[in-house]
């Protein structure tokens, strides 16, 4: 039998990429800590000051126990897995650490980078939403913005009774097959639960980043419109420690549907109590006549006050 041409698949899947992380890696070699480059593709923008002082600690007390994951470039190697134990041997000071070479491609590398950050479960929620929709991007060969339509299509053609294209359809799936092999959402629980997060508020959104407020309590901070007041309501919820009931009864005063439900409710009130000063006898009391006179007099002098 003729042996086949060996061909390299366009995209390998995110079982295929551990297989070849582990069935095909090099050993361990060591290499100087100053020919290591850091990839502009690491999911993590936020390292928690305390978590890395402690990994430091550890390395200075046992060196590093995990190699880092590189690949070659040029005469250096960038890192792809490990940025929080590298940064550690910097600061102890090392001059060498343990390193496991792989020859990864660019999608290679930033699919293995994602799914190394994954599994360990140290990215916070905005890093993982972001690096779930990017892993996504990378499987299907298309834009993030892209991953989001095809959502959002599917939710709102299942809502409607509709028809997806096969492409969609086909689209969908694997999207359901990934999240599944990361274990953490299905598709319509990453749509509903995670997506907004990316749309919340800056100032928010950073804090959320840094680990400083659950996603949970930015959702509900981000209700509030006006920019000064989130803010300082944002500030008093890390410096309070303010639980998500306290934050939305805050929320829930500072919001225009707030004040628009309490004058609604006055206004029922008035209406009901017009009603009944028709209907009741208390006209025939004089003392009751002359209370009721005096309070519209109040209510007429306050509405007529800037």
């Amino acid at each position: 039998m003729a042996s086949k041409r060996p061909q390299v698949p366009q995209m390998r899947g995110v079982t295929d990429l551990f297989s070849m992380e582990v069935e095909g890696a090099q050993p361990t070699s060591t290499v100087p800590i100053n020919k290591i480059l850091l990839s502009k593709h690491q999911p993590r923008r936020y390292f928690d000051p305390e978590k890395l002082a402690q990994l430091t600690q550890s390395v200075k007390e046992h060196g590093i126990l995990e190699p880092l994951l590189v690949r070659p470039s040029g005469s250096s190697y960038e890192l792809i897995a490990g940025e929080r134990r590298y940064r550690a041997a910097q600061t102890v000071g090392l001059t060498e650490v343990p390193v496991v070479v792989r020859a990864f491609d660019d999608r290679q590398a930033l699919q293995v980078a994602l799914i190394e950050n994954l599994q360990r479960d140290d990215l916070n929620p905005v890093e993982e939403t972001e690096g779930l929709l990017q892993l996504l991007a990378i499987d299907l060969d298309v834009t993030t913005d892209e991953v989001v339509s095809v959502l959002n299509q599917a939710a709102n053609a299942k809502k409607r009774g509709l028809d997806l294209t096969d492409n969609v359809i086909r689209q969908v799936k694997a999207i359901e097959s990934l999240l599944s092999t990361v274990g953490r959402f299905n598709a319509e629980s990453f749509r509903v639960n995670r997506l907004p997060l990316l749309n919340l508020p800056d100032e928010v959104l950073e804090t959320l980043r840094e680990g400083k407020l659950e996603f949970t309590k930015a959702r509900a901070l981000a209700r509030v419109k006006d920019e000064g007041q989130r803010s300082k309501l944002l500030k008093q919820a890390i410096a309070k420690n303010l639980s998500l009931n306290e934050i939305r009864a805050a929320v829930k005063e500072l919001t225009p549907e707030a004040a628009l439900t309490v004058e609604k409710m006055v206004a029922q009130r008035w209406s009901e109590i017009g009603k009944q000063l028709q209907k009741t006898e208390v006209w025939s009391d004089r003392k009751k006549r002359d209370r009721i006179t005096k309070l519209l007099d109040e209510l007429e002098k306050l509405t007529q006050e800037g």
